[in-house]
């Protein structure tokens, strides 16, 4: 099943994992990266502009994209990143059997209820995917990063940067 028929929700969301079984693990290793203890007076943002779900898939591979390019230039001590939403939503999907000759005895169930195949992090438009804390000389390579990580995303976002408040 392609991704593209989970993007919208338009659906219910479901997330009581406690009466359903077999939902596959969510593949975001880490939710924050760098150094989590130091403060940094710059906010680098990746922000939403469509409501949309996205699928742990996606985050992780946006998230290694980012955090590859951060390592590189920065190093692991002069940048903290977070990775925002969290995939509580559990994607269902209705099997097909994928042999020849198997659409004659498939036509059946308009909207079948279907086995847990992923989960996915429901976002509003204007919340924050990806925060990335830097010095003032690290503003540009976090662009840069977010900008690779902007490309693994099923929806349009921007970057935006501010002075960190926190």
């Amino acid at each position: 099943m392609n991704a593209r028929n989970f993007r919208n929700p338009d659906r219910m969301a479901y997330t009581r994992r406690k009466f359903m079984g077999g939902i596959p693990g969510s593949k975001i290793v880490k939710f924050t990266m760098g150094n989590t203890s130091k403060k940094f007076p710059f906010r680098v943002e990746l922000i939403n502009l469509e409501h949309c779900q996205i699928r742990h898939n996606s985050l992780e591979s946006a998230r290694i994209a980012a955090n590859r390019q951060l390592e590189l230039k920065l190093g692991t001590e002069l940048y903290s990143m977070k990775v925002v939403p969290f995939p509580h939503i559990v994607l269902r999907e209705h099997k097909r059997i994928n042999v020849a000759q198997a659409d004659r005895f498939q036509e059946g169930m308009k909207r079948p209820y279907g086995k847990p195949t992923g989960t996915a992090a429901r976002v509003k438009r204007g919340e924050p995917l990806i925060v990335i804390e830097v010095e003032a000389e690290g503003v540009e390579v976090a662009k840069e990063a977010l900008e690779r990580a902007m490309d693994k995303f099923p929806m349009q976002s921007r970057i935006f940067v501010k002075e960190n408040t926190v």
